[in-house]
């Protein structure tokens, strides 16, 4: 086997804490080695060092050598790394570009990654704007991204996060390609099925430390994936909360406009649970993003207790932006990295109810509490976090605003089965206690069952199907949604 990467005895300090401490590991050219662990474990800290990047102010020991060049690298968070000034396909010329090569070879090669990456329509795609795509969308791109560079070794953080089960098989046997090319992939996940399928050595980690190694066989004997559990039974409906009537939106590109959503009328009531799923590009975060006031370029209305809401967050009262929060796919962007957690949660509740500074700091630091947020970590800046601190910590500051309806985007994408739960739970808490209305989008159909009262299928902007989450999950009627399903429980056998 070629060593292509390997980290020797990595040690990283921030103010004292080692959050990654003694770590090992080696990438061999054509093998993929999986890094898994709870959120916080030192997986991504682990992944960045192979390209020689550090969290601000890390103290950092050991040694990591990349004998074979340039390291590619798909983050967990994938807008981080998009120009949001510019289209897909500037972004991808540019790589390109600098891999040489006439226009027709950089064309091709442009091309092929695009089909590697699992995209479809790429030609829409490419004219697009990073926030014109779903979050699935966006992840596909950064792999092609990684592809075109031709890099040696890949580091992949979760390349799987917020892909529906047909796109994520697809993401799985691209890895499995990429690795048969002779590129090594250093993957950190959670997913136990993707690395089950993938993993020729995996590698523990548990605070900061490697716990555990070996083949996939071994180390994942005992570990069980988690089990879609029954759908909830159908309970009575109360007044509808939030509504779409006769939505159609629209990305603007340089073409003209194109429609991303035709006609679409989706209802959530007092207390309810509605999950929005669908495959990646489907429309589910355009529709969502419409319902949060974050999206304007549509026709037809948005309604919050019968009242026609403003289309954009512009125009909506202070009332009505606390009314209808909106938790995103990626915690990470949503958060400003110079200023204390604690600080921004905080800021919600003054800035929204008009709650004292004092208050508001003592309200955000008990329900980051709830989160599992201790002071200290709410104390730090968003990049000393993990990403499953991260959308704890998003969630528990959208709450602060004492929302009617809260939109979570993908919030379940990329954590591991504990951190999971507890956002699940915690979710299902607040619906019986306080009727809050939730939106769920989501390509998490385990996730859907357990927490949703009604399901409604996106396929090409339009819903296909809509209706109790029970009936629809034992007597699917669309092929999209059988589908889906198939697929689900295909990856769970």
């Amino acid at each position: 086997m070629t060593l292509v990467a390997q980290v020797r005895d990595l040690r990283v300090e921030i103010g004292g804490r080692a959050i990654v401490d003694g770590v090992s590991l080696a990438a061999h050219a054509g093998r993929i080695t999986v890094v898994i662990g709870p959120s916080g474990s030192g997986k991504t800290t682990t992944g960045l060092a192979l390209l020689g990047e550090y969290p601000a102010g890390a103290m950092v020991g050991g040694a990591v050598h990349t004998p074979a060049g340039p390291v590619g690298y798909i983050p967990q968070h994938p807008a981080a790394v998009l120009n949001p000034a510019r289209r897909v396909g500037a972004l991808l010329a540019d790589i390109a570009t600098r891999q040489g090569g006439n226009r027709r070879e950089r064309r091709h090669r442009t091309e092929e990654a695009l089909r590697l990456a699992q995209i479809p329509d790429p030609a829409g795609v490419l004219r697009r704007f990073p926030h014109q795509l779903s979050g699935g969308q966006q992840q596909r791109v950064v792999l092609a991204q990684a592809l075109l560079l031709g890099a040696r070794v890949i580091v992949a953080d979760e390349p799987t996060t917020g892909q529906d089960v047909l796109t994520k098989q697809g993401i799985v046997a691209e890895l499995a390609a990429v690795a048969a090319q002779g590129i090594a992939v250093v993957l950190l996940s959670h997913d136990l099925d993707v690395v089950r399928e993938l993993a020729d050595e995996v590698v523990v980690m548990r605070d900061g430390r490697v716990v555990d190694r070996g083949p996939a066989s071994f180390v994942l004997e005992d570990l069980v994936p988690e089990q879609p559990r029954s759908a909830r039974a159908p309970r009575q409906r109360g007044p509808v909360r939030l509504e779409s009537r006769d939505l159609s939106a629209r990305h603007r590109t340089t073409r003209g406009a194109v429609e991303v959503l035709s006609d679409v009328g989706v209802s959530v009531a007092a207390g309810e649970c509605l999950a929005l799923v669908g495959r990646s590009g489907s429309g589910k975060t355009t529709l969502g993003r419409c319902l949060a006031g974050l999206h304007r370029a549509y026709d037809g209305a948005v309604l919050l207790d019968g009242m026609p809401l403003p289309r954009s967050l512009r125009s909506r009262s202070r009332a009505e932006l606390a009314a209808v929060q909106y938790v995103f796919q990626d915690a990470k962007a949503a958060f400003d990295e110079h200023r204390p957690v604690l600080e921004q949660a905080a800021r919600s509740a003054v800035r929204l109810r008009g709650a004292t500074p004092a208050d508001a700091h003592r309200t955000a630091q008990r329900t980051l509490g709830e989160f599992g947020l201790s002071e200290s970590l709410a104390g730090r800046r968003p990049g000393e976090l993990s990403g499953g601190e991260l959308q704890r910590a998003a969630l528990a500051r959208a709450l602060l605003a004492e929302p009617q309806v809260l939109i979570c985007d993908e919030i379940t994408s990329g954590l591991d089965t504990a951190t999971r739960t507890t956002i699940l739970d915690a979710l299902a808490r607040l619906r019986e206690r306080n009727e809050l209305s939730l939106v769920f989008i989501t390509h998490d159909l385990a996730a859907a069952a357990v927490l949703a009262d009604r399901i409604a299928v996106l396929d090409a902007g339009r819903v296909v199907e809509d209706g109790p989450a029970r009936q629809l999950i034992e007597m699917p009627q669309h092929p999209i949604t059988k589908g889906l399903l198939s697929a689900s429980l295909t990856q769970d056998a």
